[in-house]
């Protein structure tokens, strides 16, 4: 027998596709707002001043701009609702984006730090004074946007992936603002391409840590946080639990993990308790230690597994 836990599901019986970022549209959406006018400002005072401390900063807001959009569509795109052939809708759509939000940054790291070689190799005067006034709106702005997307980053990859865009942003801005300090007191031109090695380099552990939690995701690796042992034993110290095989747990998005079980229960359980009994224990255990709230699970009687693996050949 088979038996599913319903938790958000829509009108037609199919899961509810509502994500964890979806909460939070509102302030992507002024994130992005700030981001693209500090960006204009940003590369306007590159230009004027020669900091190429500060147009890698732009180059960066640039991807934070394209980052804060892809969140903003994968949240549209995944609230779309489930289909006969997509029973899940398009709740994975918000970690694809937040795959391209690490490739991104990667990129970015990568781009600055040629660049930044190069200034070594060529070194360019900087107008400091100017450098260090845009640093500063930048800066501003970022904690703003910051400040914004604190609480969703905690709950989606897809807003973490937008809110390290920024956060290596507000980074470099610091960067920006020493090295036009260093600029403007010392007359120490070199400052400026270090800055740029430095926002670079910021970029790449962040990122490589999102990337992981996400191919994890990708790849249907356990939830995290699940020890897949202690749901194991959990579930066997149920009463009427036999044994539990084909237990699998995975997460079609943030916010959203799923477990499904084979549990052979004792036929004594059964005659005493009956399926809706041991199916509210599971459910029940699972819920509350381990906070997976679909899980789908498989009641059968020993020697069933056996009959199974024949019906499979």
């Amino acid at each position: 027998m088979g038996a599913g836990h319903d938790h958000g599901r829509t009108h037609d019986g199919q899961p509810s596709t509502g994500t964890a970022a979806a909460a939070h549209k509102g302030r992507l959406r002024i994130a992005l707002a700030i981001t693209l006018g500090v960006m204009a400002l940003e590369i306007v005072g590159g230009v004027v001043t020669g900091s190429l401390a500060l147009i890698a900063d732009a180059a960066h807001m640039a991807t934070d701009a394209v980052g804060l959009t892809m969140a903003l569509l994968a949240i549209f795109v995944a609230g779309r609702p489930a289909t006969a052939n997509r029973t899940f809708g398009y709740a994975r759509t918000e970690i694809l984006a937040a795959l391209a939000n690490c490739l991104l940054l990667l990129g970015v790291g990568g781009y600055l730090l040629v660049e930044a070689i190069g200034r070594f190799v060529e070194p360019a005067e900087t107008r400091s004074g100017l450098t260090l006034v845009f640093a500063v709106v930048g800066l501003v702005a970022n904690m703003v946007s910051l400040s914004l997307l604190m609480c969703g980053q905690k709950e989606s990859l897809n807003l973490r992936g937008a809110y390290l865009e920024v956060l290596a942003d507000a980074l470099g801005s610091v960067a920006v603002l020493v090295s036009a300090t260093v600029i403007l007191t010392t007359g120490w031109q070199l400052a400026d391409p270090i800055a740029s090695l430095v926002i670079g380099l910021m970029v790449v552990p962040r990122t490589w840590k999102l990337l992981r939690e996400t191919l994890n995701v990708l790849l249907e690796a356990a939830p995290k946080g699940v020890d897949m042992t202690e749901v194991r034993a959990r579930m066997l110290a149920l009463p009427g639990v036999a044994d539990v095989h084909d237990l699998h747990a995975w997460t079609i998005t943030s916010g959203m993990p799923v477990l499904s079980a084979h549990v052979v229960v004792t036929q004594d359980a059964l005659d005493e308790a009956g399926h809706e009994t041991v199916l509210h224990a599971l459910q029940g255990c699972l819920g509350r230690h381990f906070d997976v709230k679909h899980c789908t699970f498989q009641l059968e009687p020993a020697g069933h597994a056996e009959h199974e693996a024949k019906l499979c050949h």
